[in-house]
């Protein structure tokens, strides 16, 4: 029998690009459940080609464009939010592909957890935001969070057959975006359609921007202390340009494991649904006679301010990951919107981690308050920022 997938977020990057491995696998998967936040007409166009039994459409508004898309097609049609908790929970899914992106994707990846589900996770921002609650919470149900994201994949593939051999570090690589030798007066400069040339990977637009200022790096660390039980000091970050190492673990006894690859998601996420075995594709292998210079250096964190905030948060715990997370929403938003520079994004994070109120053992309904708090008071002051560019 298939594995039968839900995938939260197919019109997005990851979810287009999970798509593109299950259809290569007839046999071997089924896509049960499609969901989406607004692009209905996607959606639709993925449902007659899939035919899944279930499609949700989180923006209510478009929850008729999308019927009458699909009024022809045997699939049953739901809108909200809470129609996306429902469907991951249903008996006939397998596995829960978390590819939603930001704060939208806590509440259905957690409502799969507690179904026991196999979970996909490309929805880094789960654990960033309540990373200590969904480990308690995987405990208790038994699920199983395989990491999409290259750099967690290429740590959970070292650590595969390594149970209870002691780590020393962890290193996560980081391309270094488009901006990788730009002065800060360069920075000062960018403007949004600059920082969604990514030189290595296609992702969608809010991951490209965090790739160009390391916030994406910087949610990858704290992803990676919940996802193998880490403390901040054995999680390092190293510039990585050419993008064929995915990441390193560096055991006790001197030893380092290095995961390598061509740069295409469709690689972590054909292992991730596929996990424990790998499946033979005609996805893109690695020539070393065509990477012959692997070059490696320590970011840096004056220019790129974001990672640095992240181990802040890091280190504080609480709701502060939670606090920078829904802060830097708002703040690439008004980026890629041209109210604010490439730079100012740090500043406006930073601001409001310092003026959002603190918890440090937050339960889940405070986490949300503190998103829509953190959201409220960066929004709120963008026009402080507008006038440094």
């Amino acid at each position: 029998m298939p594995k039968r997938i839900a995938l939260l977020g197919s019109t997005g990057s990851i979810g287009t690009q999970t798509l593109n491995v299950i259809e290569k696998y007839p046999d071997d998967f089924k896509v049960e459940v499609m969901t989406a936040g607004s692009n209905a007409k996607l959606l639709a166009q993925q449902a007659v080609k899939f035919k899944p039994g279930t499609v949700v459409i989180g923006n209510k508004s478009h929850y008729q464009t999308l019927k009458d898309a699909l009024k022809d097609v045997p699939v049953r049609v739901s809108a909200g939010d809470d129609a996306i908790e429902q469907v991951v929970t249903a008996s006939n899914i397998d596995i829960v592909v978390a590819a939603m992106v930001g704060y939208s994707g806590l509440k259905p990846t957690i409502a799969a957890i507690r179904a026991g589900k196999k979970i996909a996770l490309a929805n880094k921002e789960t654990l960033v935001v309540a990373g200590e609650i969904i480990r308690k919470l995987i405990k208790e149900s038994g699920s199983r969070i395989i990491p999409v994201d290259s750099e967690h994949s290429a740590i959970f593939q070292c650590l595969t057959g390594e149970s209870g051999n002691p780590i020393d570090t962890i290193t996560l690589t980081a391309s270094g975006g488009p901006f990788l030798n730009f002065t800060r007066e360069m920075l000062e400069k960018v403007k949004p359609h600059e920082a969604l040339k990514h030189p290595n990977w296609e992702m969608g637009n809010k991951v490209t921007v965090d790739s160009a200022s390391l916030m994406n790096k910087g949610l990858e660390v704290i992803e990676a202390k919940w996802l193998f039980d880490l403390t901040p000091d054995q999680i390092k970050v190293i510039v990585h340009p050419q993008s064929i190492i995915h990441s390193m673990v560096h055991f006790a006894d001197g030893s380092t494991k290095a995961q390598m690859g061509m740069p295409d998601m469709r690689i972590p996420i054909l292992y991730a649904l596929t996990y424990p075995d790998r499946f033979p594709s005609d996805l893109p292998k690695l020539d070393f006679k065509k990477c012959q210079t692997l070059t490696f250096f320590d970011p840096d964190l004056e220019r790129f301010r974001n990672l640095a905030l992240a181990y802040h948060a890091l280190k504080m715990g609480g709701n502060m990951p939670c606090i920078m997370n829904a802060a830097n929403e708002v703040a690439v938003n008004a980026f890629l919107a041209g109210k604010i520079g490439f730079l100012q994004m740090s500043d406006l994070v930073e601001y409001t981690m310092e003026k959002t109120e603190y918890l440090a053992s937050p339960g889940l309904g405070f986490l949300e308050t503190t998103n829509n708090m953190a959201k409220g008071i960066a929004s709120d002051n963008i026009k402080k920022f507008i006038k440094k560019r």
